[in-house]
Protein backbone atom coordinates (compact mmCIF):
# COMPACT_ATOMS: atom_id res chain seq x y z
CA UNK A 1 0.00 0.00 0.00
CA UNK A 2 1.17 2.94 -1.17
CA UNK A 3 0.04 6.09 1.25
CA UNK A 4 0.59 10.06 0.40
CA UNK A 5 1.61 11.52 3.52
CA UNK A 6 2.31 14.58 1.71
CA UNK A 7 -1.20 15.68 2.34
CA UNK A 8 -0.79 15.74 5.82
CA UNK A 9 0.77 18.68 7.74
CA UNK A 10 4.85 18.54 7.22
CA UNK A 11 5.39 18.28 11.05
CA UNK A 12 2.89 15.45 11.61
CA UNK A 13 3.81 13.34 8.56
CA UNK A 14 6.98 10.96 10.41
CA UNK A 15 4.32 10.80 13.69
CA UNK A 16 1.62 9.43 11.57
CA UNK A 17 3.89 6.85 9.56
CA UNK A 18 5.00 5.42 12.23
CA UNK A 19 1.74 4.65 13.30
CA UNK A 20 0.30 3.00 10.31
CA UNK A 21 3.43 1.20 9.42
CA UNK A 22 4.70 0.23 13.03
CA UNK A 23 1.99 0.58 14.87
CA UNK A 24 4.21 3.05 17.03
CA UNK A 25 0.92 5.08 19.45
CA UNK A 26 1.48 8.62 18.37
CA UNK A 27 0.66 11.61 20.43
CA UNK A 28 -2.58 12.91 21.73
CA UNK A 29 -3.83 14.81 18.92
CA UNK A 30 -2.90 12.40 16.52
CA UNK A 31 -4.41 9.64 18.87
CA UNK A 32 -8.04 11.23 19.02
CA UNK A 33 -8.26 11.80 15.49
CA UNK A 34 -7.23 8.15 14.39
CA UNK A 35 -9.91 7.48 17.43
CA UNK A 36 -12.76 9.64 15.28
CA UNK A 37 -13.21 11.34 18.10
CA UNK A 38 -13.89 15.07 16.18
CA UNK A 39 -14.99 17.08 19.40
CA UNK A 40 -11.45 15.79 21.17
CA UNK A 41 -9.15 16.77 18.21
CA UNK A 42 -10.32 19.87 18.05
CA UNK A 43 -9.17 20.57 21.72
CA UNK A 44 -6.28 18.77 21.30
CA UNK A 45 -5.35 20.70 17.90
CA UNK A 46 -2.37 22.73 17.63
CA UNK A 47 -3.12 25.96 15.20
CA UNK A 48 -2.46 24.27 11.73
CA UNK A 49 -4.42 21.40 12.50
CA UNK A 50 -7.37 23.38 13.61
CA UNK A 51 -7.07 24.69 10.22
CA UNK A 52 -6.74 21.49 8.97
CA UNK A 53 -8.76 19.10 10.79
CA UNK A 54 -10.88 18.14 8.08
CA UNK A 55 -8.20 16.82 5.95
CA UNK A 56 -7.19 14.72 8.43
CA UNK A 57 -10.47 12.94 9.12
CA UNK A 58 -10.64 12.49 5.18
CA UNK A 59 -6.94 10.85 4.96
CA UNK A 60 -7.97 8.44 7.69
CA UNK A 61 -11.48 7.61 5.68
CA UNK A 62 -9.92 7.67 2.07
CA UNK A 63 -6.13 7.09 2.18
CA UNK A 64 -5.08 4.74 5.51
CA UNK A 65 -5.65 0.99 5.91
CA UNK A 66 -9.57 0.92 6.72
CA UNK A 67 -8.75 -1.03 10.17
CA UNK A 68 -5.98 1.44 11.03
CA UNK A 69 -8.56 3.97 12.59
CA UNK A 70 -12.50 4.82 13.50
CA UNK A 71 -12.53 3.94 16.98
CA UNK A 72 -10.65 3.71 20.49
CA UNK A 73 -10.79 -0.74 20.20
CA UNK A 74 -9.23 -0.06 16.25
CA UNK A 75 -6.61 2.26 17.31
CA UNK A 76 -5.78 -0.28 20.09
CA UNK A 77 -5.19 -3.74 17.93
CA UNK A 78 -3.75 -1.48 15.11
CA UNK A 79 -1.30 -0.83 17.78
CA UNK A 80 -1.01 -4.54 19.17
CA UNK A 81 -0.59 -5.70 15.38
CA UNK A 82 2.48 -3.84 14.62
CA UNK A 83 1.35 -1.87 11.69
CA UNK A 84 1.57 -2.64 7.90
CA UNK A 85 5.28 -3.16 8.00
CA UNK A 86 5.12 -5.78 10.49
CA UNK A 87 7.82 -8.45 10.20
CA UNK A 88 9.58 -6.20 7.29
CA UNK A 89 12.70 -4.95 7.55
CA UNK A 90 13.17 -1.39 6.70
Amino acid sequence: MNIDYSKLPFHMQDGTRRYIEHGIPPGGFLSVVICNDLSGAYSKADHHNRTVIEDWFRFFHNDAPADCSGSVVAFNDWCRSGGTMKGVMT
